[in-house]
């Protein structure tokens, strides 16, 4: 289901465990239980690391649930089927050093890349606030498809 970008924002302000909302966003999809309550919010933006940004490719920027079983995975599959609607033809996604991404297997992605801790993205030229992502690892993961 479609989701206002105020709803996500607010879903994952209420239930993300690491992560506030991203600053912007193409678009966000949600997934909702029988009684339509909102469960879980997937955010699909473009890409954070420049080269990366060319224009046909999204990424996901946050999935959020409230331990709604497979919602992520759905979300996931959900927003590369929106994407290749738009006529994006990549989506990728990261996870932290200590998440398993059984969500990501169970949408049939594939890693792609480990990326090595970095100390974060604050530079004296272009000064950043400490978000709590320094210093940890994380895997790179697109659709097998």
């Amino acid at each position: 289901m479609p989701v206002r970008s105020r709803d996500a924002a607010a879903f994952i302000r209420a239930w993300h465990r690491h992560h506030p909302p991203p600053a912007g966003q193409i678009f966000a999809v949600g997934a909702a239980d029988e009684n339509g309550v909102l469960r879980a919010v997937a955010i699909a933006g473009r890409p954070v690391a420049r080269h990366l940004d060319d224009g046909a490719t999204l990424e996901v920027t946050r999935t959020c649930s409230d331990g709604a079983r497979n919602a992520n995975s759905m979300l996931y599959a959900t927003v590369w089927r929106a994407a290749k609607a738009l006529g994006y033809n990549r989506v990728i996604t990261y996870t932290q050093d200590g998440e398993s991404g059984a969500s990501l297997r169970g949408a049939n992605w594939r890693i792609l890349a480990q990326r090595r801790p970095r100390p974060g993205w604050h530079t004296p030229s272009r000064p950043r606030v400490p978000r709590g992502t320094e210093y940890i690892a994380r895997t790179l993961w697109e659709p097998a498809e």
